[in-house]
């Protein structure tokens, strides 16, 4: 069981760039604990700070070695020239691989503040992700057939990717899960599943990979956490948050507790097929994120035990 990281990118500050302070710390710190993965994601047209993905994240690459990191593109949303240039340059900074997640997003206020249809997402998305991938290939790409969401001229991107971008599709509704089945190299499931949902769920993703005659690929959760110092800490920090309902989550979907607690719900997750966790906190006060960012390092040695 591999242990990520999503860092929080939206901030209620009044100083924005102590916003972008606490991303860099808490790289920094994540990169200290030895996890697996950093990555950052992806909105738009908010109300309050929000660090868009392809800069906050060159700047905590600075900060975070040399392992895998990625962001989430909602696809839809997105020239795909611009997103293969942008992946092209962030991997060219990276000793390690760059990880894609992408997703078609909710039909919000992003997509008619970015001026696209939002009954486009699927068709949008899919076309974008063929687009990418033949961009990073190093290949001349032209568009514009009638079925076409994007048109292009003879565009090439350089500097390529230095090795092959892996593509995560974050999906829950059956057709989406298919489609990350179909298209992706892994599969990323949503934070809000309680158990029972997150294992039918990936029974769907592998169901399908059978179905389309494609090896499993990467089976990644998102889960937001809390490691307090003990057990008590925890419920005391955290608990009031869950029973108010934070963020519409059923209470099992969130992980709450000391290092022990914390490290035997990754395990009963990896007991159920999923290969990575991509954790995110659900409390606000930076010195507390550091603080449980900096347990995971033990939660990381009680999985290798």
């Amino acid at each position: 069981m591999r242990v990520s990281i999503s860092v929080q990118s939206a901030y209620n500050v009044t100083d924005v760039r102590e916003g972008a302070a606490r991303m860099v710390d808490r790289a920094r710190a994540a990169r200290d604990a030895g996890l697996d993965a950093l990555f950052v994601g992806d909105h738009h047209a908010t109300p309050g700070p929000y660090y868009q993905n392809t800069a906050i994240l060159g700047r905590m690459l600075a900060e975070w070695g040399d392992r895998p990191a990625g962001a989430l593109y909602l696809l839809p949303l997105w020239h795909p020239l611009i997103v293969a240039e942008q992946v092209g340059t962030l991997a060219s900074v990276m000793k390690d691989r760059f990880i894609l997640q992408c997703a078609i997003g909710p039909a919000d206020n992003q997509f008619p503040a970015m001026g696209v249809s939002a009954r486009q997402r699927p068709s949008r998305f899919e076309q974008s992700l063929s687009i990418l991938r033949r961009l990073w290939a190093g290949e001349t790409v032209t568009t514009g057939g009638e079925n076409d969401r994007f048109e292009l001229r003879e565009a090439r991107i350089a500097p390529c990717p230095p090795e092959p971008v892996e593509v995560w599709i974050g999906a829950s509704a059956p057709p989406a899960i298919d489609r990350a089945a179909r298209l992706g190299d892994g599969w990323l499931a949503a934070p809000g599943l309680a158990p029972a949902d997150a294992a039918d769920q990936l029974g769907l993703y592998r169901d399908a990979c059978e179905r389309h005659n494609r090896p499993v690929g990467v089976c990644a959760i998102r889960r937001d956490i809390y490691v307090g110092e003990t057990a008590e800490e925890a419920e005391t920090l955290a608990g009031k948050m869950v029973a108010r309902g934070y963020r519409g989550f059923p209470p099992e979907a969130l992980i709450v507790g000391d290092v022990e607690r914390v490290a035997t719900a990754f395990a009963e997750l990896g007991a159920m097929g999923y290969d990575e966790v991509v954790v995110r906190h659900l409390v606000q006060n930076p010195a507390r994120v550091l603080d449980s960012i900096g347990r995971l390092a033990e939660v990381r040695e009680r999985l290798a035990s």
